[in-house]
């Protein structure tokens, strides 16, 4: 079932509740809930090691929970094997292997993979959709080059390539711009929030806040290990929340045009004067 066939289907493409996750002796989630539906895009924020990637890596059936329930379309994904949730979501990891001598058509070949039979070559279908993922993240010039010699933002769009070539309904992408200068990462955002549009259910894992209220439908907010707040980012998001989940004076803005920013009180604090109670720093 590809993307915009999943636009008809009414159960929501995630849902996940009362998830708990330990790891050796070390409980990492004591409770998250989320929800994720066709045609949305959720970001799920929080400050460094709130248990964000732990959470998304649960969910998408790599990192195993210790109590709670995930189900992909209504299905149990403790009952699904690597097969099944290959063909339901696609997992852009953080730190992708880079491995030499591998195009970049190679790579999303690779990402083609499940569809294809052991021993068996791809055929029209399958390098139909190879394009199709290669031309949708403007990697297309770049098939013939190796993964080695491609910049930080050359690399997340053949990464996005190649789950997209899985043909997955449900794209989960964890922190894809976190070392991506300004324009590697608006690229990266616009792709995401364009393939949600056009029917995909996508959740992206991020630090930036500005960049979670310009391109998400709606915000998960983790901290120590739970989910706090759910909903729009502007409604969520808040001055107090930003207080009480980052620490600091902070407030989120966006303007008529669509253009997000963050306003941090940089230097205030109980050791330091405020030397213009009226100036707050920006970021976005």
């Amino acid at each position: 079932m590809d993307a915009t066939e999943q636009q008809t289907v009414t159960t929501p493409a995630l849902t996940a509740s009362g998830v708990q996750v330990k790891i050796g002796d070390k409980q990492i989630i004591h409770h998250a809930d989320l929800k994720l539906e066709a045609g949305k895009l959720v970001a799920l924020v929080g400050p460094n090691g709130a248990g964000k990637s732990t959470l998304a890596r649960a969910i998408a059936g790599i990192q195993a929970i210790s109590v709670g329930d995930v189900r992909w379309f209504d299905k149990d994904v403790a009952e699904m094997k690597g097969r099944e949730l290959a063909l339901t979501r696609a997992f852009v990891p953080q730190r992708a292997l880079v491995p030499a001598g591998v195009t970049v058509r190679d790579a999303v070949t690779i990402g083609r993979s499940v569809h294809i039979r052991p021993w068996q070559r791809p055929g029209a279908a399958d390098r139909e959709a190879i394009d199709q993922a290669m031309e949708r993240t403007g990697v297309s010039v770049l098939s013939e080059r190796d993964l080695t010699t491609l910049s930080g933002g050359e690399m997340q769009r053949v990464q996005i390539a190649v789950a997209l070539a899985q043909n997955a309904p449900v794209l989960m992408a964890d922190e894809p711009t976190s070392q991506l200068d300004l324009g590697a990462t608006v690229s990266i955002a616009k792709l995401l929030r364009g393939l949600a549009d056009d029917g995909y259910a996508v959740l992206l894992v991020v630090h930036d806040l500005s960049l979670a209220a310009a391109v998400s439908d709606e915000v998960v907010v983790m901290s120590d290990g739970r989910s706090v707040a759910s909903g729009e980012p502007l409604k969520t998001l808040t001055r107090e929340r930003l207080s009480e989940v980052w620490g600091v004076s902070a407030s989120l803005e966006v303007s008529g045009d669509e253009r997000t920013a963050l306003h941090v009180a940089w230097l205030e604090g109980e050791d330091r004067p405020v030397r213009d109670a009226g100036h707050s720093g920006e970021d976005g």
